[in-house]
């Protein structure tokens, strides 16, 4: 479907997931020769950067739930390409990639290159550079206001005020 027959979203949140699953459809399609996943391909990239980090500051990182993290990361651990061990707290994980998964995000980083500069190409630099840093923006405040409605919704069902 061609931009201008896209209907236009007033939904902030409709309009970021569209935008999402467009992109994911894009980068899935790729990856699916390497038996790879966008999410996949996600956490593998933020672990190649981050180096060994609790799953709750991964989690934080891709701004992903708990529930949807932990089904991904047990893929991921059982095809060998992260390992894990246990924090100081046993209730702690941490996680880095393993040999495995460095290569196997090694196999797929000129894929993703490639559709990476497909999709800027077709954006155009400016407006590329814009939704990065928009992207971030966006995902930074609206982290923020979530911690504040949860810490509110918290202290609102213990029978506390603000």
């Amino acid at each position: 479907m061609s931009e201008s027959l896209l209907p236009v979203l007033p939904c902030m949140c409709g309009s970021f997931r569209r935008a999402a699953r467009a992109l994911t459809q894009l980068y899935e399609a790729a990856l699916r020769p390497l038996a790879l996943r966008a999410t996949q391909f996600t956490i593998l990239q933020a672990l190649s950067q981050a180096g060994e980090v609790s799953q709750g500051r991964l989690g934080e990182m891709l701004a992903m739930d708990s529930t949807s993290l932990t089904r991904t990361l047990a893929i991921m651990v059982r095809r060998g390409w992260i390992s894990e061990r246990r924090g100081s707290d046993r209730r702690e994980r941490r996680l880095r990639l393993s040999r495995a998964g460095q290569a196997k995000l090694g196999r797929a980083l000129p894929v993703w290159e490639e559709v990476q500069s497909r999709v800027q190409r077709e954006v155009g630099e400016k407006d590329w550079n814009d939704l990065l840093r928009l992207a971030r923006q966006v995902t930074g405040s609206v982290t923020k206001l979530d911690h504040e409605t949860r810490l509110r919704n918290s202290i609102t069902n213990k029978g506390g005020s603000l």
